[in-house]
């Protein structure tokens, strides 16, 4: 099936000298991508995976979203882990509580800060309740949705991403298969990169993306919770590009990888992957 284009709402950047993907901020218009899912139906799930994409795939205009960054394709399900991701549907918004069915701690729309396509990790279960990171909460704290078909579409994706910073690397795993190894920059000492279990919310990519953060950006649905003293940007952390070396301790708190491997990425991810970075 076809998917509607996704607009691309905003894009920011106020300080160049910063490197934390935290510091966006300015508006710009998105490029339009049309997507083709590729089914593998289980009761009311899908299951979605994605092929390789070189770097011809990416945008060629203003910022916008790789093809398969949302909706990868094949119905293959591979040996090892899958992760149940929920997307909310077109026109629906979903009230994020403490515990199932418990205080409202925040609602939320069909649509992330960036014109994405909202998208939960379904960390755990409880009933007919679903706990999911959000970057509405605290690192670490889970909110708790109904299980509501009419407003959730729920699938699945054996993609995940695991951080080891102590060797400054990130392993694309496929099921039980590690596909890629990427050597990644982490957070600076006194601006560390959180550890934790997050999502990816938003896949970003384009000519409006400034230099500096390389030629794309994973959002995730983390924050950095130890920023310096006069820090007037945002607090969320993320996987992108550099202009500079790769393989230091010289962040934000922000992962920066080469644009090479940030395309695989783009290409195979979905959102709503999950992203466990560990010390």
């Amino acid at each position: 099936m076809r998917i509607a284009p996704w607009r691309l709402r905003r894009a920011v950047d106020r300080h160049p000298v910063r490197t934390g993907f935290a510091a966006l901020a300015v508006v710009v218009s998105a490029v339009a991508a049309f997507v083709t899912f590729g089914r593998s139906d289980e009761g009311d799930r899908v299951v979605v995976t994605a092929p390789a994409i070189d770097s011809a795939a990416l945008p060629q205009g203003p910022l916008g979203i790789l093809p398969s960054a949302s909706a990868p394709k094949s119905p293959e399900v591979p040996p090892g882990p899958n992760f149940d991701i929920a997307r909310v549907w077109s026109g629906h918004r979903v009230v994020l509580r403490d515990a199932p069915a418990g205080r409202p701690l925040t609602r939320v729309g069909d649509e992330t800060d960036f014109g994405l396509p909202r998208t939960f990790w379904i960390t755990a279960r409880k009933g007919d309740w679903i706990g999911v990171h959000s970057p509405e909460l605290a690192n670490g704290r889970l909110g708790w949705i109904r299980d509501d078909r009419e407003s959730l579409r729920v699938y699945s994706t054996p993609y995940w991403l695991e951080v080891n910073l102590s060797t400054r690397r990130v392993d694309l795993n496929y099921g039980s298969r590690t596909l890629r190894e990427i050597p990644v920059t982490i957070g600076a000492a006194g601006t560390e990169t959180p550890v934790g279990d997050y999502a990816i919310t938003d896949a970003l990519a384009g000519a409006a993306i400034p230099d500096y953060y390389g030629c794309c950006v994973l959002a995730l649905s983390g924050h950095q919770t130890s920023l310096p003293a006069g820090w007037i940007g945002g607090d969320r952390i993320a996987i992108h590009g550099s202009a500079g070396p790769i393989g230091g301790a010289a962040s934000y708190g922000c992962l920066r990888a080469e644009d090479r491997d940030l395309v695989q990425l783009l290409a195979r991810v979905p959102l709503g992957t999950p992203v466990f970075i560990r010390p």
